[in-house]
């Protein structure tokens, strides 16, 4: 293997320049406000973890997971997701803690990926995990929650899918009863959004013409309220039943916080984790071809560290949320620039000081050109110095302290 260049990252590790850095974490704060507003408090939890506790109930793929090793050769995992390490401290530090539980984060997670372009092994999350309540309303709750989340973001186009997995785990029971392998190979098609690839899968299977068209029906099975009025009388089964009518109760506390125009209902959504165990969903922008938002229930994962409770989140994609929020102009139109020379340079360290303590962004450079002082204090507002913007220029030059906030945009 060839040595790396010295200015190469690892595949699918990235660089925040100032701007991207700075939209990154006014995103990350806006967010975590907008929890916290709906009592969610904040929970850090650390970069790395055992392999078999969190690496094992994390549901990602061995093949994904960043394992090390310390130095007495336990294996350790990089954190691939953040609800197995809230479950962790939720079952151990928490564990007296009354129910509900309200917790949010913000948080860097890793999963290895093979040398593909547009893949990230190491993304930003944020999200929630409510703990302890197994009604619709909670459901619910974090739905509301995450379109909340994403307005505070600063996105507003997008729809939220939601789906519940015991709905389709109870139609395959009915309609393909001990045949597993026929099971996983559809429900695998509609994780990947490939329908042709279902319709394929499922001629092949020679069924009955009733129980085929049954099956390859649930596509159309994407819309509103009447879906669920569709869906109860698609399937008999128990398990298929209670998921639709938890689906109805999820709607109906929606409609009541005001949010269904973001909403469909999509009975084809089962989630990309195996530990999800109810209701799922997604959410995509519309700009973005990628879900901008995911989460579900998961009522058997704490289980896992010895403190069964109910439980469902969700986690915003950050990173892909800076991709539509776009990037600000360099530079900080609400900052101030003082300029000085030597024999101004002590007034005007002592100004810059004062505004700093009063809350402004000040930037201070020695120029001891005094035309490049006089074209700055004519400039017009914003001023623009070594292609950064300014809202004011201050000019410190020998015992001459002028003061201006430019003109007119330039």
């Amino acid at each position: 293997m060839s040595k790396p260049k010295m200015f190469e990252k690892p595949v699918g590790l990235k660089d925040y320049l100032p701007a991207a850095a700075k939209k990154l974490r006014q995103i990350e704060r806006q967010t975590l406000d907008c929890m916290g507003r709906w009592g969610y408090e904040q929970i850090v939890t650390p970069s790395m973890e055992y392999y078999d506790t969190v690496g094992v109930a994390s549901s990602t793929s061995d093949q994904k997971l960043f394992k090390l090793l310390n130095n007495r050769g336990t294996t350790l995992v990089l954190r691939s997701d953040m609800t197995s390490p809230i479950a962790r401290v939720a079952a151990s530090l928490l564990r007296d803690a009354p129910l509900p539980l309200r917790l949010s984060y913000h948080a860097n997670v890793f999963r290895s990926i093979e040398e593909e372009a547009g893949r990230e092994a190491e993304f930003f999350q944020t999200g929630v995990e409510l703990i302890g309540d197994a009604s619709a309303d909670a459901d619910a709750e974090v739905v509301a929650l995450a379109i909340a989340s994403l307005k505070a973001a600063g996105i507003e186009r997008f729809k939220i899918a939601v789906g519940h997995v015991g709905f389709l785990n109870g139609l395959f029971e009915e309609t393909l009863q001990g045949q597993a392998e026929a099971q996983e190979e559809l429900k695998a098609c509609l994780l990947g959004r490939d329908y042709v690839g279902y319709r394929e899968r499922l001629a092949a299977l020679g069924l009955s013409g009733g129980v085929s068209e049954e099956l390859e029906g649930i596509l159309r099975l994407r819309g509103g309220q009447e879906i669920c009025d569709q869906a109860m009388q698609l399937s008999r089964n128990e398990t298929a039943q209670a998921s639709i009518r938890h689906l109805c109760e999820m709607w109906d506390v929606l409609k009541a916080y005001g949010v269904c125009d973001h909403v469909l209902i999509d009975l084809t959504m089962i989630g990309d984790f195996s530990y999800y165990t109810g209701m799922t969903f997604e959410g995509y922008a519309a700009d973005l071809g990628f879900p901008v938002v995911s989460g579900g229930r998961y009522d058997n994962l704490l289980g896992q560290f010895g403190r069964p409770a109910p439980a469902t989140g969700f986690a915003l994609k950050t990173t892909r949320l800076l991709e539509l929020v776009g990037l600000e102009p360099d530079g900080d139109d609400s900052a101030v620039l003082i300029g000085y020379d030597e024999a101004g340079r002590r007034e005007a360290l002592i100004e810059a000081g004062r505004l700093r303590d009063s809350g402004n962004t000040v930037v201070t450079e020695r120029i001891d050109d005094g035309l490049t002082h006089s074209s700055l204090l004519a400039a017009a507002k914003p001023v623009v110095y070594k292609g950064k913007r300014y809202a004011e220029f201050l000019s410190y030059t020998g015992t001459l302290q002028e003061h201006t906030k430019g003109g007119d945009a330039t």
